[in-house]
């Protein structure tokens, strides 16, 4: 670690030189804590005093006969009184409801260099397939099963669920996995978005070599692995970074900017330490555990001064974030990092260099609330809301968007997105698998929450794994054999996500279909085959059958049968289901080989009944 870097806000690596590190004889225990009178070093019941060292903000103890395994914490006296605190930069925790740190050695053999390697190698996601699986370990199974718990020993370890979950998403047609978040945190029902420490994975599913044997076999089973980060606050418990040094040292002194609306403190990235603790530990999960992605959470408060737009933006945060992305990006080649953002920032995707905030991509909550609104109304009143539908295409190049429908739309009353649909129990069955034939159309990388792809109508507990027995009832079965199904259409055909950040890739064949509530939407993949911006500049667009792969979807959102619906699709002379949501075999009503489609080579004109709530997908030349 560079000090003056440190000082400066611009280093990465802080966590090689803080922390308690295991020496040729015994360790070396630093931390950071320039206001502290004295520390002395809790270890195992040993007090040990340490020094100031370099310019005396920092302070050291070299303890010959400590070894890896051992706790500690370090008491931190200021005027007057102490204060027992975690190490910000332990790689390891207890198990809460203790926190004490423990010295952690980080060596593991991975066989992931195949991956490893082609990450690097080919730097750009824009152009490839993400359908990602957005979980949280303890809740997806159990021991507990059906019955809440909160006992670890009902916890599944981070290697008792590597290959269980690796031949899930395999089988469901996932090939990323988004981990909520793993850094350690005090409290459950936080889901460890109020975290405390920054370099630790939560010991509540075991070592951090357990962690990387679930990242490595993830890896090898070709399944990119993101984790959810939160750079925005931490917990407020006294024993963690809170009033580290007896002074607000990672947060603001002042209560209106320093405390969030959760009630835990916010970083204050106007100093140079913060910063380089921050851009450390996302670095330190993309390189030290391999993680593809980190996704940050509440980036419209690093934006914004309390995520409030009428308060300004928060220079020194936005300048943060941007050394952040282009740091983490630069040291780890061929990972990437996707923003939870809900505000119209203008340039939240785009490059540093352009001015941008340099991430990646960023939810498109817009497009969750408009897609969720129409699936709840009332079909009667759908032709009032046709294009909310279509709103999104309004602005959607204005950024690299992902289409998130995540943990946050299933849990606090909100109801699961099976129950959200209109109607009745058996009517919302046929409407959600159209609300994902449709977002598996829409372009931008898709999430989705565990428990979606079985339709669960239970709202997400974190105290219960999902609920699996739901696949006994055969609409059930009947919907995850759906997803399972639409999800490796996805996969496997370019058009669904080539050119997903180009205009050619996309275009309403009817958007105005307005008291029918249908809609007919095309994609295309790259002429040559070779991704995004390939076509760039070519002209592709309505007919230009140099557009690669040509896909289909015709949408009937009503609640009635739609006979004869007519649209045009240019150039196109035949046409081939892939998918139908009515089929029987998803517990619709429609046979399989007796969809009533017709296209006519002549006029070009594709002709289709479709059942209520039906929708169809077909590969056209």
């Amino acid at each position: 670690m560079d000090i003056q870097n440190f000082y400066r806000g611009t280093e990465f690596y802080a966590q090689d030189y803080l922390g308690a590190r295991p020496a040729e004889k015994g360790v070396v225990f630093r931390t950071f804590a320039p206001a502290a009178d004295g520390i002395t070093l809790l270890l195992d019941g040993r007090e040990v005093p340490m020094q100031r060292v370099q310019d005396g903000n920092f302070w050291e103890a070299q303890v010959p006969d400590a070894q890896v395994g051992d706790h500690y914490e370090y008491r931190i006296w200021h005027a007057g009184s102490y204060v027992d605190h975690a190490d910000p930069y332990a790689f390891a925790s207890e198990l809460r409801p203790n926190h004490r740190s423990i010295v952690c050695d980080l060596t593991y053999q991975w066989g992931d260099a195949a991956w490893m390697g082609a990450r690097k190698a080919d730097a750009n996601q824009a152009d490839r397939p993400m359908n990602i699986y957005e979980m949280h370990l303890g809740s997806w199974r159990n021991r507990a099963g059906e019955a809440q718990t909160d006992d670890p020993s009902d916890w599944y370890s981070y290697e008792e669920l590597a290959q269980p979950l690796a031949e899930y998403l395999k089988e469901t047609g996932y090939n990323y996995v988004e981990f909520m978040p793993l850094c350690e945190y005090p409290f459950d029902g936080s889901w460890g978005y109020q975290p405390t420490g920054f370099f630790s994975p939560t010991s509540r599913y075991g070592t951090p070599q357990q962690l990387m044997h679930l990242v490595d076999t993830l890896h090898q089973a070709g399944i990119g692995v993101i984790l959810d980060v939160v750079p925005v606050h931490f917990a407020t418990d006294p024993w963690g970074l809170a009033n580290y040094d007896g002074t607000p040292l990672f947060e603001y002194p002042n209560e209106a900017v320093g405390v969030s609306e959760w009630g835990s403190h916010n970083f204050m990235y106007s100093r140079g330490e913060s910063c380089s603790f921050m851009q450390s530990s996302v670095n330190f999960w993309l390189g030290c555990y391999h993680f593809d992605a980190v996704r940050m959470d509440a980036i419209s408060r690093i934006i914004y001064w309390q995520g409030d737009e009428s308060r300004g933006i928060n220079n020194e945060n936005v300048q943060f974030i941007r050394r952040l992305n282009f740091g983490v990006k630069s040291l780890n080649p061929g990972t990437f990092t996707v923003a939870e953002d809900s505000t119209d920032f203008d340039g939240t995707t785009r490059a540093v260099e352009q001015g941008g905030l340099g991430f990646d991509y960023k939810w498109d909550m817009g497009w969750m609330h408009d897609t969720l609104s129409y699936f709840q109304t009332d079909p009667y009143f759908r032709s009032g809301n046709y294009h909310k539908l279509s709103f999104s295409m309004m602005y959607f190049h204005n950024e690299r968007y992902l289409l998130p429908l995540s943990h946050d739309e299933v849990v606090h009353g909100k109801a699961t997105i099976a129950q959200k649909m209109w109607g009745d129990h058996d009517k919302k069955f046929p409407q959600a698998r159209s609300l994902y034939m449709y977002m598996m159309v829409h372009p931008g990388k898709k999430l989705n929450f565990m428990g979606s792809e079985v339709a669960q109508l239970r709202e997400w507990d974190e105290k219960r794994e999902q609920d699996w027995f739901m696949r006994k009832f055969p609409q059930h079965d009947a919907f995850y054999h759906y997803c399972r199904d639409l999800n490796h259409l996805y996969l496997e055909h370019p058009a669904l996500w080539q050119e997903d950040y180009e205009e050619h890739g996309f275009e309403w064949l009817d958007v105005a279909s307005t008291e029918r509530c249908s809609y007919a939407i095309e994609r295309r993949s790259a002429a040559d085959g070779t991704g995004s911006g390939a076509a760039a500049g070519s002209g592709a667009g309505s007919g230009d059958t140099a557009a690669g792969e040509r896909i289909v979807c015709v949408l009937n959102l009503s609640g009635a049968t739609q006979e004869d619906y007519e649209v045009t699709v240019p150039a196109a002379t035949k046409a081939e289901v892939l998918l139908d949501s009515d089929w029987e075999e998803y517990s619709g009503t429609t046979p399989k080989g007796d969809e009533k489609i017709e296209l006519d080579p002549a006029t070009h004109v594709l002709t289709c009944t479709l059942p209520p709530f039906a929708s169809v997908l077909l590969r056209v030349e």
